[in-house]
């Protein structure tokens, strides 16, 4: 199932740089779940060419992946949005409570969002 995803995330950002006949079959396989099979008899090619194509596509969407950094940096952005958003609920929460020093605990959520948006506004 983790290779289904991957695959579907790694099409999704490099999918349009793939052939149309590259785009169809791999399609087939990612979004429909159809058997090498299905696609052979569809396509009109044998079941090893569906394969052959399938694991090239993988290979040249990893190439791209491993040169462009597309999706690395999409989660690694995803990640720290939510951290972002998380930090950001704790301090409004932390806000509503009576603490021995309030001030310092605000300051520390605020410093956090602070580095964060930073790293997300460089990363662009």
């Amino acid at each position: 199932m983790e290779k289904i995803f991957e695959q579907g995330l790694l099409y999704d950002f490099y999918g349009e740089l793939l052939t149309e006949h590259q785009k169809r079959i791999y399609e087939e396989v990612v979004y429909h779940d159809m058997s090498l099979s299905e696609i052979a008899q569809e396509a009109g090619i044998s079941r090893q060419g569906v394969h052959d194509l399938i694991r090239r596509c993988d290979r040249l969407l990893q190439d791209y992946e491993d040169k462009l950094h597309l999706l690395e940096r999409f989660q690694d952005t995803r990640k720290k949005a939510s951290e972002i958003r998380k930090l950001a609920e704790e301090g409004i929460l932390q806000s509503g409570k009576e603490t021995a020093a309030p001030d310092q605990a605000g300051t520390a959520y605020l410093e956090r969002i602070r580095e964060l948006s930073q790293e997300l506004i460089e990363g662009l």
